[in-house]
Order: C-alpha cells, then structure tokens, then sequence
C-alpha cells in the first residue's frame, strides 16, 4: 500500500467523523466488494474499447454505496476516463421542464474530473487539450487551427446538437488566439450548461441553442465523443441519491424521469452509445417499489429483473444491478483497523482487544445493523479515536462501554410520505460519548 500522506489522512478522518465518504485516500480503507470491483472494472475496459456500460448501485442507508461509486470513480481516473459526477436533489434531476436538468448537468460538468485534476473542474483543461492538439496538427499540415478543429469534431453535426457544441469549441480557440478572455468564459459557460437563455448565447457566442432541461443527455453523449477527440478513453458519468426520484410527489414527474433512465438503458444496451458509462446509485426502494420505484415503471422492471438462477447463494454480477452485499463482522474488522491505522499510524495505542470490544458493545447495542449499514459504527469508531488521541490519560476501557451508537435512521426511508415527499433523516449523527 502506498504512503499515507497527511492530507489524505486529514481528509480520511474529517470525512469519516461526519458521516459522509473522503474523495481522497480510499485505497487506505478499501476493504471487501472484491467480486463487484472486478466486475466494474471490466466495465471501465469495455468503455475504453469504445463500449458502453450502465450500473445501478442499490444498497441500504449507510451500506457503503456512495463509498463504491467514488472507489469507481478512481479506477475510472487511472483507467484513462474522464469522470463527471453529481447527486440528483430537489432541483437537480434527469428530466425536467423548469431548469432542473439543466441544473444536474451543470453540477455534473463542474464536477468534472480527470486525473491529473480528480477534484473536479478539469472541463477547461480537456478543451484546453483538444484546442492544443488542434493547433499542433494545425502547424504540421500548415492549416489554420479553426479548419482542423472543425474537421476533427465534423461527425459532431450527424449528432443532437453537435453542431452548436463543435462550434463552441471553435469561438474559444478564437478566444485563446485573440486573448480574449471573455469569449474563452462565455464558451465553457456554455460547454457546462450554465446559459439560461438562447437570446445570451447568441450574443455571447453566436450560436442559437443552449443546453437545456430537453437536451441533457444528448449532451452527456457529445462530451462523450469530445473528451474521447481531446485524447481520453471515455466517459463515465455518476449519478447518486437516485431516491431523490423516488421521493417526487407527482407521479408524472417520476415516470417522465424513468423514461429517460430507460432511454439511456435501451442506448446501451443496443449499442448505440460509444465510450460512455453510467453509475446510479440508490436504495432497494428506489430500484423495487413497485408503486414509486423504478419496477412500477414495466419496461424498466423487465429490463432490470434479477437472474432467476442467481439464488440460493449463487450470484450473478453481468447484469445491470449491482446490490452491495453486507460486509461481513470479519469485513468490519479490516476496514475498522484500516481506520486506526489511518489515525494511529502501524503502532497505533489501540489494540486489537480493544477494537473486538467496541465491536462486541455495537454488536449488543443495535445487532447486525452495525455490520450491514456500517456508517454510525464507522462515526463511532473515529470518535472514540479522537477521544483518546486528545486524552492522553484515558483507558480504552474507560470509554468502550460508554459509546452510545444509535441504529441508522436512514433505513426507515421505506416509509416516505407520498403526498409531501419528505426528505430522509438518514446521516444524522446519533453518537455521543457519556464522559
């Protein structure tokens, strides 16, 4: 395992103590999933080869969903890919007509990330790639950059929108060559979905099309086949909190949303995308109620069954649902050593009978959920941590017995109010120490 650096080890433990997942340094607490991990992997060559791939990660509250997708999205990064990102909310969705779509895509596109930029915001260097590799191809063949440029994004125009985007791309190699720094703005505005208004772009960039609620996918597709032009080997896009679909009060606004996830599903499927992948995460609810969830949509129920003969402990991971099985007590161990390393270093103060104690107490005080939705367990365990690392005089056993760690509300979502949609309560932090 590669050094650990202070600012990963910083981000690890913020990150953990709040409940929510690091986006840097999770190979130094990566434990179990190895059979999905392999499976995804082949996904993210098959990218890469010019296919096209689509996931929808379903585990409870806390199970670790959101954990894998960002392990994905690393492996995405080394593999070469581009990786756009982003949590659907209340006014962010795959299909709208007020802006919301436009709003998830615009996330997405600020998120975006290479590996030499994993934190998002890389959008201006991919067109800063491909303008460059433009001109250089430009000054070989002594041609001026804006005819390469539009020769090599000329199939654009046999695509939704390519056109305008092929023609974007051209107004900021004008930018950079005039130093006009304005029209290099306006362009990746327009590129990340942030015009809300074609009488803007036009004046702005000249064009007369906007990415909007309509065209958010056909856009996905485009940057697809761009970054794969500026010399990346795909795009993988990542779509979380997928309930948030779920939990639309109004039933047309939840079919129309999976009539789009059916449209992208059919896509790959068929073939008809190219160096594209999907990742959507969501709880049990979301992929099987079938009043509210994607199977009381019927082409969707068909198309996402599970294997019939995947029963009785056998497993099945080619189709297009991936459920996160529960780590085992064994699991947690690992991953809650990897933890005290993480904190403590390899002679850290806490021993391994400490750590079969604070399992034995979880394990008394909420059963197996500690293992199964481990989030609470994981909050608990960096507390009790931190506790003793600032304390230096107190006794792990002084402290084991008094952790109060409450079962994740977040596993209660099954009963959503229809009417209002209410918003979960999963990722409140139900853990204090009685010291």
């Amino acid at each position: 395992m590669s050094r650990l650096k202070p600012r990963e080890r910083d981000a690890i433990v913020q990150a953990l103590r709040a409940g929510v997942v690091p986006k840097l340094g999770l190979r130094h607490i990566q434990v179990g999933r190895v059979r999905e991990i392999e499976e995804l992997v082949k996904d993210m060559d098959r990218i890469a080869d010019g296919g096209a791939a689509i996931r929808f990660v379903i585990g409870e509250y806390g199970s670790g969903k959101t954990f894998f997708m960002n392990l994905i999205r690393l492996v995405a990064l080394e593999k070469g890919l581009v990786v756009m990102f982003a949590d659907l909310a209340p006014d962010r969705r795959l299909h709208a007509t007020g802006g919301q779509a436009r709003g998830l895509y615009a996330e997405m596109a600020r998120n975006l990330s290479t590996r030499t930029k994993p934190d998002g915001g890389a959008l201006a260097s991919v067109v800063e790639r491909f303008v460059s590799q433009a001109h250089r191809d430009a000054e070989t063949r002594d041609m001026p950059t804006g005819s390469v440029i539009r020769e090599r994004l000329g199939h654009f125009e046999e695509l939704t929108g390519g056109f305008e985007f092929a023609e974007v791309v051209r107004r900021y190699w004008e930018g950079h060559e005039t130093g006009d720094e304005d029209l290099k703005s306006a362009a990746l505005r327009w590129l990340r979905g942030e015009f809300a208004t074609r009488t803007d772009a036009r004046k702005a960039l000249g064009v007369r099309t906007i990415i909007d609620d309509a065209s958010v996918y056909d856009h996905l597709k485009l940057m697809s086949a761009f970054v794969r032009e500026a010399g990346y080997k795909g795009l993988l896009v990542g779509l979380d909190e997928m309930v948030n679909i779920y939990k639309l009060a109004s039933s047309q606004a939840r079919k129309a949303n999976y009539e789009q996830i059916l449209r992208i599903l059919n896509d790959v499927l068929q073939g008809s995308a190219e160096n594209l992948g999907f990742l959507m995460g969501g709880t049990p609810e979301f992929l099987m109620n079938t009043r509210r969830g994607l199977y009381s949509y019927e082409a969707l129920q068909s198309r996402l069954a599970e294997n019939t003969f995947a029963r009785d402990g056998l497993v099945d991971l080619s189709g297009p649902v991936i459920r996160l099985t529960n780590l085992t007590p064994e699991d947690l161990f690992v991953l809650l050593s990897n933890v005290r390393r993480v904190m403590q270093g390899e002679d850290g103060a806490f021993p391994d009978e400490a750590l079969e104690a604070f399992m034995a107490h979880c394990s008394n005080r909420i059963g197996e959920a500690y293992f199964r939705t481990p989030r609470n367990t994981i909050t608990a365990f960096v507390n009790l941590l931190s506790v003793l690392e600032q304390n230096p005089g107190v006794e792990w056993s002084d402290l084991v017995e008094k952790v109060d760690i409450a079962r994740d509300p977040g596993e209660d979502l099954a009963d959503v109010d229809e009417t209002v949609g209410a918003e979960p309560s999963g990722g409140d932090d139900l853990i204090s120490f009685k010291l």
